[in-house]
């Protein structure tokens, strides 16, 4: 957190409150806002990071007590699947619970960051507004000896 504050336009990918109360108390010092999204793990999967669905509203409202942190939105990433309708029904239940949020009228949110090269135009059908297609303009990755998969 101490060296992206400030660095980047949007944070992706912060996972707890506590995550976002560190990214406040680092903007106030720099005298700043720093929007994030928040990333729900909307498969449940234990090897992925992010909010599990049911503590989003919760968290959001705690969002609207951060004068220094601008939460603009959601990100999720599915299980991966050869078959992109796969990842169909998390997507939808991202924007579902997007939709949500904005009735409870704690927080004005509006972005879904979903879907990525192998899946991308199923997000956008189901309410993408960012997409993440790293693979798919710069090719694969080549991993290294000591990189974990």
């Amino acid at each position: 957190v101490k060296y992206v504050v400030g660095a980047f336009t949007l944070i992706h990918s912060v996972d707890s409150i506590e995550l976002s109360e560190e990214i406040n108390r680092r903007a106030e010092k720099m005298g700043i806002i720093q929007d994030v999204l928040l990333e729900v793990n909307v498969s449940g999967e234990r090897r992925k990071f992010g909010v599990m669905p049911d503590n989003v509203i919760t968290i959001t409202k705690a969002f609207s007590k951060l004068r220094h942190v601008s939460l603009r939105g959601f990100m999720t990433v599915p299980p991966y699947s050869d078959n992109p309708e796969e990842a169909r029904p998390y997507f939808r239940m991202l924007r579902e619970i997007r939709d949500n949020v904005r009735h409870t009228g704690s927080v004005n949110c509006g972005e879904l960051s979903m879907g990525m090269s192998n899946d991308f135009e199923v997000a956008i059908e189901e309410g993408a507004t960012m997409v993440r297609i790293g693979t798919a303009l710069f090719g694969t990755r080549e991993r290294k000896v000591n990189d974990k998969v």
